[in-house]
């Protein structure tokens, strides 16, 4: 039996991992993440999701590691981090009201045993409705969403800030995009609908 690993300490990876029915465990990745503005953010996320996975290969020699990460573009191309602050928050999103903004998340899994590796990048879009500076502060002061790029959380009550969304993966505005991701999974013998993980090596 294969171990898996999720480099990630993100609470909503690994809500999202738990969907998929397969034993896993986290571990924080050992990797400085740089977000580069000059990077395409298709080709940023595919790097950080590798690198993440790739520095735990060395402390799980045998298992599937995966990783992710994600970025959100604004309507002017520019790269928002994770606003950390209520004052933050309501910024980004005054500014991001009635416009539309895209999610780039990418997925990466590495067979630590073998090397192989799979990476790819989901887009997601997302249009928020025009919004009043009271429906704001009351949206942020009720979900206080400081540690999300963005400064929303689609699953909770930010879906009353939308417009519409459009993409082929609703996991990746979440942060981990689960249908790529059992796509790899069964590439290196893990069948989530099948009875198990085989070690085909």
């Amino acid at each position: 039996m294969r171990s898996i690993v999720l480099a990630s300490t993100s609470p909503y990876r690994k809500q999202l991992l738990q969907q998929l029915q397969i034993p896993f465990v986290t571990a924080s990745p050992v990797f400085e993440e740089r977000i580069d503005q000059g990077v395409a953010p298709s080709l940023l996320v595919k790097h950080l999701a590798y690198h993440k996975a790739e520095s735990l290969r060395k402390y799980f020699p045998d298992a599937l590691i995966i990783g992710a990460d994600q970025v959100f573009v604004d309507y002017r191309g520019r790269i928002l981090g994770k606003p950390l602050t209520p004052e933050k928050a309501f910024e980004q999103l005054r500014a991001m009201a009635g416009r539309t903004h895209t999610f780039y998340t990418g997925v990466a899994l590495i067979d630590a045993a073998t090397g192989e590796s799979f990476s790819d990048c989901v887009p997601f879009t997302v249009t928020l409705r025009s919004l009043t500076d009271a429906e704001i502060r009351s949206y942020v002061e009720r979900e206080n969403p400081v540690d999300c790029a963005g400064s929303f959380k689609i699953e909770g009550l930010g879906i009353a800030l939308m417009q519409g969304m459009q993409g082929s993966d609703y996991t990746s505005l979440i942060g981990l995009p689960l249908i790529r991701l059992t796509e790899f999974l069964r590439h290196c013998g893990v069948e989530v609908l099948g009875s198990g993980m085989k070690d085909e090596r």
